[in-house]
């Protein structure tokens, strides 16, 4: 699926010719523990080796994943968008950094603070890998006054990018976190508990 220029930091390419390319996408929620483990994997191996052994043959897509049952998980994908929006180079080093604290945005660490609460440490986290806290806090802040056209309910800075993101996983059916889809197609082979190994062995089959 193509990748809008404004999501452009959720992409990591390694000298990326305009030729043939194939893309591996990663539907991942920032709240599941299954998505931490396969981004850690990811993030840590999977990267370097694409880098290594796939130069120019090979891009990565992180694809922000909400999932609802998780109430938290709608909060800190927003923090991800915002990141997006200040600093999109920074998107891949957050999400590592937000993976690493995962629990602290669980349900029992958030039930008894506000949602502005709730961003404020976002901000701080975002501000702990370079972007600048008071940016992305002023994306997510919601305002307990009303707009200028009476409403209230009309989310905050992030809102309609995030809605286009929800977007684009429906349109491929993505369900569950994560999912990896490969050149357009879900690669149902592929689980969180993947090795580098694993991973090392299934591109080497798959990148032609």
């Amino acid at each position: 699926m193509a990748l809008a220029p404004k999501f452009a930091g959720q992409k990591l390419a390694a000298g990326l010719s305009p030729k043939a390319v194939h893309t591996l996408e990663l539907y991942l929620d920032y709240v599941c523990p299954f998505s931490k483990k396969m981004f850690n994997t990811v993030y840590t191996s999977v990267v370097p080796l694409v880098e290594k052994k796939y130069n120019g043959r090979v891009q990565l897509i992180f694809r922000q994943q909400v999932q609802p049952w998780h109430p938290s998980s709608t909060l800190v994908h927003e923090a991800g968008v915002a990141v997006l929006q200040t600093n999109p180079d920074k998107f891949w080093d957050f999400s590592k950094a937000l993976f690493d604290k995962q629990t602290e945005y669980f349900d029992v660490n958030v039930v008894n603070e506000t949602r502005n609460q709730t961003y404020k440490r976002l901000a701080k986290l975002a501000g702990g890998v370079g972007v600048d806290e008071d940016k992305v806090y002023k994306q997510l802040e919601i305002s307990d006054k009303p707009g200028e056209d009476g409403s209230l309910n009309s989310g905050n800075a992030t809102t309609n990018d995030l809605k286009l993101l929800i977007k684009a996983a429906r349109l491929v059916g993505i369900h569950v976190s994560p999912t990896v889809v490969f050149n357009g197609l879900i690669e149902n082979g592929i689980s969180s508990s993947f090795t580098a190994e694993q991973w090392d062995e299934w591109l080497s089959k798959n990148v032609l």
